[in-house]
């Protein structure tokens, strides 16, 4: 197997955690799009990757099996008892050799870029004290910085996150206090925006701190925000933040799902 760049870590798996169910959209990653399971999507861009040596699908449903075998890719059954997809993909991970790069790739997110993931990897890649590598892109609409949906981050100069939050953040307290209300103050100050980043929600660990961090109960900061990454950093986790410049579309309600119809028949 080919080495990547200088690191010893020999092989770089792509793990796509896939859960049958979904509250808002009822089966979601096997909804057909331009002919194919949403989920097959997915697995196509990961495998686009130019970093990437395998993809597995990482699933809790036969009938995901067989819509994955079924396209010619890998995959295999996991627990039903999983409360993340995060443990999802350590079940798969622990089978995997030392010194493994993991990359975790929401399977609902049908469009994303492989440089996206490349830019992640290589990211990893180079830098040996990261425990985490994810991405994050510039927010562009008013309403994703009001939306508790839209996860912000806020990025040190090291490039390593200091925060994750539905909130936004960093909070413009002086145009707050100067327009009366921050949904005020994008309006009438628009370059605002710039100073947030939408998180999105690709990882790429180290499968032992994977397997660490999966062996760590949940945190205060996690439970109260309902975001797992909290967890790793109120451990002490070192995460590096990657801003990225294409977008991907995460499919959650039947409008995303229209949308990547009508992005799947344009191409």
């Amino acid at each position: 197997m080919e080495l990547h760049g200088k690191s010893p870590l020999k092989l770089v798996v792509a793990i796509i955690p896939a859960r049958y169910a979904s509250t808002r959209l009822p089966g979601k990653l096997l909804l057909p799009i331009a002919g194919k399971p949403l989920l097959v999507h997915t697995v196509e861009q990961a495998h686009r990757s130019r970093l990437v040596d395998r993809v597995i699908v990482a699933a809790d449903d036969e009938r995901i099996v067989q819509a994955v075998e079924a396209a010619g890719f890998e995959a295999v059954m996991t627990s039903a008892e999983h409360p993340s997809g995060t443990d999802r993909v350590a079940e798969v991970a622990e089978s995997l050799g030392h010194g493994t790069i993991v990359v975790n790739v929401q399977g609902d997110e049908p469009t994303i870029s492989p440089k996206t993931i490349d830019a992640a990897i290589s990211a990893m890649l180079a830098d040996e004290y990261a425990d985490i590598v994810t991405t994050c892109e510039k927010i562009g609409d008013p309403a994703d910085v009001l939306s508790p949906d839209v996860v912000k981050t806020v990025v040190g100069i090291d490039g390593r996150a200091l925060y994750f939050s539905r909130s936004p953040i960093p909070f413009p307290r002086e145009a707050v206090r100067m327009h009366g209300s921050l949904s005020r103050a994008l309006v009438m100050e628009p370059e605002l925006l710039h100073s947030f980043r939408k998180h999105t929600g690709l990882y790429v660990y180290r499968r032992e701190y994977l397997l660490k961090l999966c062996g760590t109960p949940q945190s205060k900061l996690e439970l109260s925000e309902m975001l797992e990454q909290l967890r790793a950093m109120e451990n002490g986790a070192k995460i590096k933040v990657v801003e990225v410049t294409e977008t991907s579309i995460g499919v959650d309600t039947a409008e995303d799902l229209e949308r990547v119809r009508l992005i799947a028949a344009a191409t």
